[in-house]
Protein backbone atom coordinates (compact mmCIF):
# COMPACT_ATOMS: atom_id res chain seq x y z
CA UNK A 1 0.00 0.00 0.00
CA UNK A 2 1.19 3.26 -1.02
CA UNK A 3 2.41 6.09 1.76
CA UNK A 4 -0.77 8.21 1.50
CA UNK A 5 -3.34 4.98 1.09
CA UNK A 6 -6.33 6.16 3.46
CA UNK A 7 -8.99 4.12 1.49
CA UNK A 8 -9.71 0.58 3.07
CA UNK A 9 -12.53 -0.53 0.53
CA UNK A 10 -13.89 -0.24 -2.69
CA UNK A 11 -17.55 -0.17 -4.07
CA UNK A 12 -18.08 -1.77 -7.31
CA UNK A 13 -20.54 -0.12 -9.90
CA UNK A 14 -21.73 -2.63 -11.45
CA UNK A 15 -24.27 -2.29 -13.74
CA UNK A 16 -26.15 0.62 -12.25
CA UNK A 17 -28.72 1.20 -15.36
CA UNK A 18 -30.16 -1.82 -15.37
CA UNK A 19 -29.67 -2.68 -11.18
CA UNK A 20 -33.67 -2.34 -11.23
CA UNK A 21 -33.40 -5.66 -13.32
CA UNK A 22 -31.31 -7.36 -10.42
CA UNK A 23 -33.05 -10.70 -10.28
CA UNK A 24 -33.59 -11.08 -13.75
CA UNK A 25 -29.91 -10.49 -14.42
CA UNK A 26 -28.80 -12.90 -11.71
CA UNK A 27 -30.96 -15.57 -13.26
CA UNK A 28 -30.12 -15.65 -16.39
CA UNK A 29 -26.20 -14.73 -15.58
CA UNK A 30 -26.20 -17.27 -13.30
CA UNK A 31 -27.51 -19.65 -15.95
CA UNK A 32 -24.91 -19.18 -18.38
CA UNK A 33 -21.92 -19.56 -15.31
CA UNK A 34 -23.85 -22.60 -14.66
CA UNK A 35 -23.68 -23.75 -18.31
CA UNK A 36 -20.13 -22.72 -18.40
CA UNK A 37 -18.20 -24.10 -15.61
CA UNK A 38 -20.53 -27.59 -16.09
CA UNK A 39 -19.57 -27.95 -20.11
CA UNK A 40 -15.51 -27.08 -19.27
CA UNK A 41 -15.84 -29.42 -15.92
CA UNK A 42 -17.25 -32.29 -18.49
CA UNK A 43 -14.19 -31.42 -20.34
CA UNK A 44 -11.20 -31.52 -17.69
CA UNK A 45 -13.08 -35.04 -16.44
CA UNK A 46 -13.37 -36.32 -19.77
CA UNK A 47 -9.41 -35.91 -20.42
CA UNK A 48 -8.84 -37.02 -17.17
CA UNK A 49 -10.61 -39.95 -17.17
CA UNK A 50 -10.25 -41.43 -20.82
CA UNK A 51 -7.44 -43.29 -22.03
CA UNK A 52 -8.07 -42.28 -25.34
CA UNK A 53 -7.68 -38.69 -24.92
CA UNK A 54 -4.33 -39.11 -23.72
CA UNK A 55 -2.05 -36.82 -26.65
CA UNK A 56 -0.81 -33.39 -26.08
CA UNK A 57 -4.07 -31.41 -27.78
CA UNK A 58 -6.27 -32.71 -25.32
CA UNK A 59 -3.70 -32.35 -22.25
CA UNK A 60 -3.66 -28.30 -23.41
CA UNK A 61 -7.99 -28.56 -24.03
CA UNK A 62 -7.55 -29.81 -20.58
CA UNK A 63 -5.91 -27.37 -18.78
CA UNK A 64 -7.38 -25.10 -20.87
CA UNK A 65 -10.58 -25.74 -19.92
CA UNK A 66 -9.40 -25.53 -16.72
CA UNK A 67 -7.75 -22.06 -16.65
CA UNK A 68 -11.52 -21.13 -18.41
CA UNK A 69 -13.28 -22.51 -14.95
CA UNK A 70 -11.06 -20.46 -12.70
CA UNK A 71 -11.07 -17.26 -14.97
CA UNK A 72 -14.80 -16.98 -14.53
CA UNK A 73 -15.16 -17.41 -11.68
CA UNK A 74 -12.73 -14.77 -10.65
CA UNK A 75 -15.24 -12.13 -11.40
CA UNK A 76 -18.55 -13.22 -11.90
CA UNK A 77 -19.70 -14.70 -8.27
CA UNK A 78 -18.61 -11.04 -7.51
CA UNK A 79 -21.52 -9.84 -10.00
CA UNK A 80 -23.75 -12.52 -9.09
CA UNK A 81 -23.83 -11.14 -5.30
CA UNK A 82 -24.52 -7.37 -6.69
CA UNK A 83 -26.81 -8.12 -8.98
CA UNK A 84 -29.19 -10.34 -6.13
CA UNK A 85 -27.82 -8.81 -2.96
CA UNK A 86 -26.67 -5.59 -3.80
CA UNK A 87 -23.41 -6.04 -2.28
CA UNK A 88 -21.26 -4.26 -3.75
CA UNK A 89 -18.39 -3.52 -1.50
CA UNK A 90 -15.10 -5.17 -1.60
CA UNK A 91 -12.14 -4.55 0.89
CA UNK A 92 -8.77 -3.29 -0.38
CA UNK A 93 -6.58 -6.62 -0.21
CA UNK A 94 -9.42 -8.70 -1.81
CA UNK A 95 -10.09 -6.18 -4.49
CA UNK A 96 -6.32 -6.69 -5.28
CA UNK A 97 -5.93 -10.24 -4.72
CA UNK A 98 -9.06 -10.23 -7.53
CA UNK A 99 -7.47 -8.18 -9.87
CA UNK A 100 -3.94 -10.47 -9.68
CA UNK A 101 -5.56 -13.77 -9.84
CA UNK A 102 -8.22 -12.17 -12.86
CA UNK A 103 -5.17 -10.40 -15.26
CA UNK A 104 -2.57 -13.59 -13.87
CA UNK A 105 -5.34 -16.33 -15.41
CA UNK A 106 -6.38 -14.15 -18.05
CA UNK A 107 -2.78 -13.68 -19.80
CA UNK A 108 -1.84 -17.38 -19.26
CA UNK A 109 -4.88 -18.34 -20.92
CA UNK A 110 -3.75 -16.29 -23.83
CA UNK A 111 0.10 -17.45 -24.07
CA UNK A 112 -2.25 -21.18 -23.54
CA UNK A 113 -3.31 -20.17 -27.19
CA UNK A 114 -0.60 -19.49 -28.51
CA UNK A 115 0.96 -23.08 -27.64
CA UNK A 116 -2.29 -24.84 -28.54
CA UNK A 117 -2.34 -23.09 -32.08
CA UNK A 118 1.46 -24.31 -32.51
CA UNK A 119 0.60 -28.04 -31.48
CA UNK A 120 -2.14 -27.84 -33.93
CA UNK A 121 0.40 -26.21 -36.43
CA UNK A 122 2.65 -29.07 -36.12
CA UNK A 123 0.16 -32.19 -35.93
CA UNK A 124 -1.49 -30.95 -39.12
CA UNK A 125 1.72 -29.58 -41.17
CA UNK A 126 4.22 -32.06 -39.77
CA UNK A 127 1.99 -35.34 -38.87
CA UNK A 128 5.35 -37.54 -38.92
CA UNK A 129 7.46 -35.92 -36.85
CA UNK A 130 3.94 -34.69 -34.35
CA UNK A 131 4.60 -37.71 -31.55
CA UNK A 132 8.85 -36.53 -31.20
CA UNK A 133 8.41 -32.60 -31.23
CA UNK A 134 5.18 -32.64 -28.68
CA UNK A 135 6.40 -35.29 -26.32
CA UNK A 136 4.76 -35.21 -22.94
CA UNK A 137 8.26 -33.42 -21.55
CA UNK A 138 7.80 -30.52 -24.36
CA UNK A 139 4.27 -30.15 -23.72
CA UNK A 140 4.82 -30.14 -19.42
CA UNK A 141 8.28 -27.36 -19.98
CA UNK A 142 5.69 -25.32 -22.14
CA UNK A 143 2.87 -24.91 -19.68
CA UNK A 144 5.47 -24.16 -17.04
CA UNK A 145 7.17 -21.22 -19.29
CA UNK A 146 3.59 -19.87 -20.01
CA UNK A 147 2.94 -19.68 -16.03
CA UNK A 148 6.59 -18.99 -14.91
CA UNK A 149 6.46 -15.88 -17.30
CA UNK A 150 2.75 -14.50 -16.76
CA UNK A 151 3.21 -14.72 -12.90
CA UNK A 152 6.51 -13.14 -13.09
CA UNK A 153 5.39 -10.62 -15.30
CA UNK A 154 1.66 -10.27 -13.32
CA UNK A 155 3.26 -9.86 -10.59
CA UNK A 156 5.95 -7.38 -10.97
CA UNK A 157 2.60 -4.74 -12.46
CA UNK A 158 0.68 -5.53 -9.73
CA UNK A 159 3.05 -4.41 -7.09
CA UNK A 160 3.62 -1.47 -8.50
CA UNK A 161 -0.17 -0.21 -9.07
CA UNK A 162 -0.30 -1.49 -4.81
CA UNK A 163 2.19 0.70 -4.32
CA UNK A 164 0.45 3.81 -5.23
CA UNK A 165 -1.49 5.76 -2.78
CA UNK A 166 -5.38 5.72 -2.80
CA UNK A 167 -6.87 8.59 -1.20
CA UNK A 168 -10.45 8.32 -2.56
CA UNK A 169 -12.94 8.14 -4.38
CA UNK A 170 -13.75 4.64 -3.65
CA UNK A 171 -15.88 3.92 -6.52
CA UNK A 172 -14.36 1.66 -9.03
CA UNK A 173 -16.38 1.78 -12.76
CA UNK A 174 -16.62 -1.76 -13.16
CA UNK A 175 -18.10 -5.00 -11.52
CA UNK A 176 -14.73 -6.62 -10.47
CA UNK A 177 -11.66 -5.23 -9.91
CA UNK A 178 -9.22 -4.63 -12.19
CA UNK A 179 -6.30 -3.06 -12.68
CA UNK A 180 -7.13 -0.08 -15.18
CA UNK A 181 -10.15 1.11 -13.27
CA UNK A 182 -7.53 0.83 -9.63
CA UNK A 183 -4.91 3.01 -11.51
CA UNK A 184 -8.00 5.84 -12.59
CA UNK A 185 -8.65 6.10 -8.72
CA UNK A 186 -5.24 6.88 -7.30
CA UNK A 187 -4.37 10.29 -6.17
CA UNK A 188 -0.30 9.20 -7.47
CA UNK A 189 1.79 10.27 -10.43
CA UNK A 190 -0.05 7.08 -12.75
CA UNK A 191 2.09 7.56 -16.02
CA UNK A 192 4.58 5.47 -15.13
CA UNK A 193 2.38 2.73 -13.98
CA UNK A 194 -0.16 3.03 -17.32
CA UNK A 195 2.73 2.84 -19.57
CA UNK A 196 3.76 -0.69 -18.13
CA UNK A 197 0.88 -1.87 -17.95
CA UNK A 198 0.42 -1.07 -21.92
CA UNK A 199 3.50 -2.31 -22.54
CA UNK A 200 2.76 -5.63 -20.57
CA UNK A 201 -0.63 -6.09 -21.87
CA UNK A 202 1.40 -5.15 -25.99
CA UNK A 203 3.87 -8.13 -24.89
CA UNK A 204 1.35 -10.49 -24.19
CA UNK A 205 -1.96 -10.24 -26.78
CA UNK A 206 0.16 -9.35 -29.51
CA UNK A 207 3.01 -11.92 -28.72
CA UNK A 208 0.21 -14.04 -28.24
CA UNK A 209 -1.65 -13.04 -31.37
CA UNK A 210 1.30 -13.28 -33.74
CA UNK A 211 2.12 -16.76 -32.90
CA UNK A 212 -1.58 -18.10 -33.25
CA UNK A 213 -1.84 -15.74 -36.88
CA UNK A 214 1.31 -17.82 -37.88
CA UNK A 215 0.52 -21.04 -36.85
CA UNK A 216 -3.09 -20.75 -38.01
CA UNK A 217 -1.69 -19.35 -41.44
CA UNK A 218 0.88 -22.33 -41.87
CA UNK A 219 -2.29 -24.85 -41.09
CA UNK A 220 -4.33 -22.72 -44.24
CA UNK A 221 -1.45 -23.59 -46.36
CA UNK A 222 -1.67 -26.97 -45.45
CA UNK A 223 -5.30 -27.73 -46.02
CA UNK A 224 -5.64 -26.42 -49.25
CA UNK A 225 -2.68 -28.65 -50.40
CA UNK A 226 -5.43 -31.50 -49.44
CA UNK A 227 -6.35 -33.86 -52.25
CA UNK A 228 -9.43 -34.20 -51.41
CA UNK A 229 -12.08 -31.65 -50.99
CA UNK A 230 -14.34 -33.42 -48.34
CA UNK A 231 -10.91 -33.23 -45.85
CA UNK A 232 -10.59 -29.55 -46.96
CA UNK A 233 -13.76 -28.35 -46.37
CA UNK A 234 -13.86 -30.23 -42.72
CA UNK A 235 -10.58 -28.48 -42.12
CA UNK A 236 -11.72 -24.71 -43.30
CA UNK A 237 -15.19 -25.54 -41.00
CA UNK A 238 -12.90 -26.83 -37.66
CA UNK A 239 -10.55 -24.33 -37.96
CA UNK A 240 -13.60 -21.12 -38.71
CA UNK A 241 -15.02 -21.85 -35.18
CA UNK A 242 -11.98 -22.10 -33.87
CA UNK A 243 -11.00 -18.44 -35.14
CA UNK A 244 -14.12 -17.73 -34.37
CA UNK A 245 -13.93 -17.77 -30.45
CA UNK A 246 -10.03 -16.35 -30.77
CA UNK A 247 -11.12 -13.06 -32.87
CA UNK A 248 -13.88 -12.67 -29.54
CA UNK A 249 -11.19 -13.63 -27.00
CA UNK A 250 -8.30 -11.55 -28.52
CA UNK A 251 -10.83 -8.52 -29.66
CA UNK A 252 -12.40 -7.97 -26.26
CA UNK A 253 -8.91 -8.15 -23.88
CA UNK A 254 -7.38 -5.63 -27.13
CA UNK A 255 -10.28 -2.89 -26.79
CA UNK A 256 -9.82 -3.07 -22.68
CA UNK A 257 -6.49 -3.26 -22.46
CA UNK A 258 -4.20 -1.59 -25.52
CA UNK A 259 -4.74 1.74 -24.82
CA UNK A 260 -2.72 4.49 -24.11
CA UNK A 261 -4.97 6.14 -21.31
CA UNK A 262 -6.49 3.58 -18.78
CA UNK A 263 -9.34 6.53 -18.05
CA UNK A 264 -10.62 6.23 -21.78
CA UNK A 265 -13.54 4.32 -22.35
CA UNK A 266 -13.60 2.41 -18.93
CA UNK A 267 -17.50 2.67 -19.56
CA UNK A 268 -17.81 0.54 -22.29
CA UNK A 269 -15.03 -1.96 -20.72
CA UNK A 270 -17.65 -3.82 -18.84
CA UNK A 271 -19.95 -4.93 -21.93
CA UNK A 272 -16.16 -6.14 -23.49
CA UNK A 273 -15.21 -7.75 -19.99
CA UNK A 274 -18.90 -9.18 -19.48
CA UNK A 275 -18.84 -10.98 -23.12
CA UNK A 276 -14.67 -12.14 -22.07
CA UNK A 277 -15.83 -13.32 -18.75
CA UNK A 278 -19.26 -15.16 -19.72
CA UNK A 279 -19.79 -15.81 -23.20
CA UNK A 280 -16.15 -16.84 -24.49
CA UNK A 281 -16.14 -19.51 -21.59
CA UNK A 282 -19.37 -20.42 -22.54
CA UNK A 283 -18.56 -20.71 -26.29
CA UNK A 284 -15.68 -22.79 -25.41
CA UNK A 285 -16.53 -25.72 -24.45
CA UNK A 286 -19.04 -26.02 -27.82
CA UNK A 287 -16.47 -25.03 -30.35
CA UNK A 288 -13.40 -27.13 -29.47
CA UNK A 289 -15.76 -30.04 -29.01
CA UNK A 290 -18.42 -29.67 -31.34
CA UNK A 291 -16.93 -31.71 -34.16
CA UNK A 292 -14.41 -33.80 -32.32
CA UNK A 293 -15.15 -37.52 -32.59
CA UNK A 294 -12.94 -38.14 -30.29
CA UNK A 295 -14.47 -36.23 -27.67
CA UNK A 296 -18.03 -37.65 -28.46
CA UNK A 297 -16.88 -41.23 -28.02
CA UNK A 298 -15.15 -40.55 -24.68
CA UNK A 299 -18.31 -38.85 -23.54
CA UNK A 300 -20.47 -41.59 -24.68
CA UNK A 301 -18.45 -44.43 -22.74
CA UNK A 302 -18.19 -42.17 -19.82
CA UNK A 303 -22.71 -41.68 -20.21
CA UNK A 304 -21.99 -46.11 -20.09
CA UNK A 305 -20.33 -46.19 -17.49
CA UNK A 306 -22.29 -43.95 -15.36
CA UNK A 307 -25.16 -46.16 -15.92
CA UNK A 308 -23.80 -49.36 -15.57
CA UNK A 309 -22.31 -48.09 -12.14
CA UNK A 310 -26.35 -47.73 -10.91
Amino acid sequence: MGNGTTVQDFILEGFPAVQHLGILLFSVLLLAYLASITGNVVIVSIVCTNARLKTPMYFFLGIFSFTECCFTSTAIPKLLAIFLLGKQTISFVACFIQAFVFVFIGAFGFLLIAVMSVDRCVAICRPLHYPTIMNPRTCTLLIMACLTTTFTLITWVVVKVTQLSFCGPRVIPHFFCDLGPLIRLSCSDTSSVETLTLGLALLLLLSSLTITITAYSSIVVTIVRLPSAKERQKAFSTCSSHLIVLSLMFGSCIFIYVKPKQSSRLESNREAALMNTVVTPLLNPVIYTLRNKQVHQALRETVCRIKISR
